[in-house]
């Protein structure tokens, strides 16, 4: 008598050769369409960012004239090496202007902040005319920094719209020379600076607020917890990637201001009292003629830039960043 076998489930060898060609060429064809899509933002990022870097970093080891030719970086007369950062951070202008510089980062943090906050929390409310508002608030951070720059320099000069303002509501008292007085022209400044990205801020706040879930207050409101404390403990710790991501686009940002000092303030009151470094750096390599001294400077505000970004980062986003990661995907 014969045994009759019966067949098991067939053992697979593996993907054959016409398979793996496939998975091959698919691959293939995958890092071919990330190579044509990276190059154009790859050669646009290395000519505008890097490049423009390492040429500031070769310039400011050198004594440039104005009038500079590349012919001057094979003169060894004119190679001084880390003399342009020594002098930099040992002229009492340029800490002057590193200090207004950091005076406005953090001022931005400690006043638009909870004001755009207080704002966004106001404006999420049901009330009537609430689109009106918020458009109004976002218009100054769409008009042009030379532009905002321009109308807020002419209200504020010793006659105009703002000094007689107060003059009609009887506040004459309050007058002020705003741009040309050296004690409060920072501050005027930051006014302006404020007026002008508080829109910004108020937008993102509001943003973030569309992901706080309305169950979460109604559930709080029952237990018979008051407005403010709802926001403390409910609305404020799911707003805080918000404002974290807000807080450093605002210190960037605040590190890099120019437009709205270039244009308000007369060069006599910068150079006392309102110059930043990105001012400072302008007015040192283009106007004075000192492409290498200017250089240094530009180097130096991108190794502060740097520092403090991975510094925030490392602080601030790292519980943001490591939550958008995804790790051990294939």
């Amino acid at each position: 008598m014969t045994a009759v076998t019966t067949p098991g489930p067939a053992v697979s060898a593996g993907p054959g050769p016409i398979q793996r060609t496939r998975a091959r060429s698919g691959q293939g064809r995958k890092r071919l369409e990330i190579v044509l899509f990276m190059t154009p933002a790859l050669v646009l990022f290395i000519g505008f960012v890097i490049l423009p870097v390492v040429l500031a970093a070769v310039y400011s080891l050198y004594n440039l004239p104005a009038a500079f030719r590349w012919e001057h970086l094979a003169d060894p007369d004119r190679f001084i090496g880390l003399d342009n950062y020594t002098r930099a951070l040992g002229t009492p202008e340029f800490q002057r202007s590193i200090a207004n510089t950091f005076f406005i980062a953090a001022m931005s943090l400690v006043v638009q902040g909870p004001l755009a906050i207080a704002i966004a929390l106001l404006l999420n409310r049901r009330m009537k005319g609430r689109g009106v508002f918020r458009l109004l608030i976002f218009v100054p951070y769409v008009l042009a920094e030379v532009i905002a720059g321009l109308a807020w320099k002419l209200l504020l000069q010793p006659g105009g719209g703002v000094n007689a303002l107060l003059e009609g509501f009887g506040l004459g008292f309050l007058r002020q020379n705003w741009l040309a007085d050296p004690d409060i022209a920072l501050w005027t400044i930051f006014f302006i600076l404020t007026w002008k990205y508080i829109g910004f801020a108020i937008l993102l706040m509001l943003a973030g607020l569309q992901g706080v879930p309305e169950e979460l207050a109604e559930a709080a409101q029952i237990d018979g917890a008051s407005w403010w404390q709802t926001q403390r403990y409910i609305t404020l710790p799911l707003l805080a990637p918000t404002i974290r991501i807000w807080a450093f686009l605002s210190i960037i940002g605040s590190l890099q201001v120019f437009d709205m000092i270039w244009v308000t303030v007369a060069p006599a009151i910068r150079r006392i009292s309102t110059e930043s470094m990105a001012t400072y750096m302008v007015q040192q390599g283009q106007f004075a003629g000192q492409p290498g001294y200017g250089s240094a400077i530009a180097v130096i505000l991108f190794v502060i830039s740097l520092v403090v970004a991975l510094v925030y980062q490392r602080i601030a986003l790292r519980r943001d960043l490591a939550g958008a990661i995804t790790r051990g995907v294939q």
